[in-house]
């Protein structure tokens, strides 16, 4: 699931090529889930609209509008957004991707999971929305009006302080990691960068929250600002569907410390690591090295 660095990634990548463009005509597939505001009156309002602005909240992306209306994007647990001519076996169909020789990345053609699309007037770059299990969301946000899914979202976790998490943490009897995860708290953070931030704070991710001292949740912050900056400089976690707006893959997957490698050796200190479940989410961590 993409979370903060791959949102932001993916932010500062379209930025460049999307500002100042006129949207010429946004094509969708059927009326779904996917849709807070329906195809057809999403197509409607774009036409003719001026991107003026792309800005992050947590893991949602706000496209600002001439006019001062907004479109605001989620990429859910498997939303791909990315430029015409993008290529990588992640844009394909598991059988498509399992009929290319190793060395082969075909170039991605709209298929029945590119939900948006939108086409600009200077026949530039087409900009393509694509989500294989629709739990990502597309809403268009008139000017001036506020929006639930983002009034409710907590301090972007790279602006937060230990303070922000020891204050919620304090009150709750749940595990530390939920907290972490709760975007009330924090907006942004994820599975994965909750389990790396943990490991380098020392904390178990089952810990109780109001069991968490004030230096602790100190630690943690700085952590999870740690995993996620150096996350953005190597363009993000390519685990399963991420890829960046031109294609290519991140690379922050190769520098996990916990998350994903249960039964491999801890990096610090050589204990093998864990996995379990913590709130319903597959959790790893060291036994030795947090407490």
């Amino acid at each position: 699931m993409p979370e903060l660095p791959e949102v932001e990634v993916t932010r500062r990548e379209l930025s460049p090529h999307l500002l100042g463009r006129v949207i010429e005509r946004a094509r969708t597939t059927g009326p779904s889930y996917f849709f807070l505001t329906t195809p057809r009156t999403l197509s409607r309002r774009l036409r003719g609209r001026r991107v003026e602005s792309l800005e992050r909240r947590g893991k949602y992306l706000l496209l600002g509008l001439e006019g001062g209306a907004r479109l605001l994007l989620h990429l859910g647990m498997t939303g791909q957004l990315f430029f015409d001519g993008a290529s990588s076996v992640r844009l394909l169909s598991s059988t498509a991707a399992a009929s290319l020789a190793p060395e082969v990345q075909a170039r991605f053609t709209p298929d029945a999971h590119t939900h948006l699309t939108l086409e600009f007037e200077d026949d530039g770059p087409r900009l393509f929305f694509r989500d294989v299990r629709k739990f990502g969301k597309v809403e268009w946000l008139p000017a001036g009006e506020s929006c639930a899914r983002l009034d409710k979202l907590g301090v972007d976790a790279l602006e937060a302080t230990g303070a922000n998490l020891h204050a919620a943490a304090k009150k709750r009897r749940a595990p530390i990691k939920s907290v972490l995860l709760d975007q009330r708290v924090l907006a942004g953070v994820g599975n994965i960068y909750a389990d790396e931030a943990l490991f380098l704070a020392g904390v178990r991710p089952d810990r109780a929250a109001n069991r968490v001292s004030r230096a602790r949740c100190d630690a943690i912050v700085e952590a999870a600002q740690c995993v996620m900056l150096r996350s953005i400089e190597t363009g993000g976690s390519s685990i399963s569907d991420y890829v960046r707006p031109g294609g290519e893959d991140g690379g922050y997957q190769d520098e996990r410390h916990v998350y994903g490698r249960e039964g491999e050796d801890c990096p610090t200190c050589g204990a093998l690591i864990r996995k379990t479940s913590v709130g319903q989410r597959g959790t790893h961590y060291c036994p030795r090295c947090q407490r």
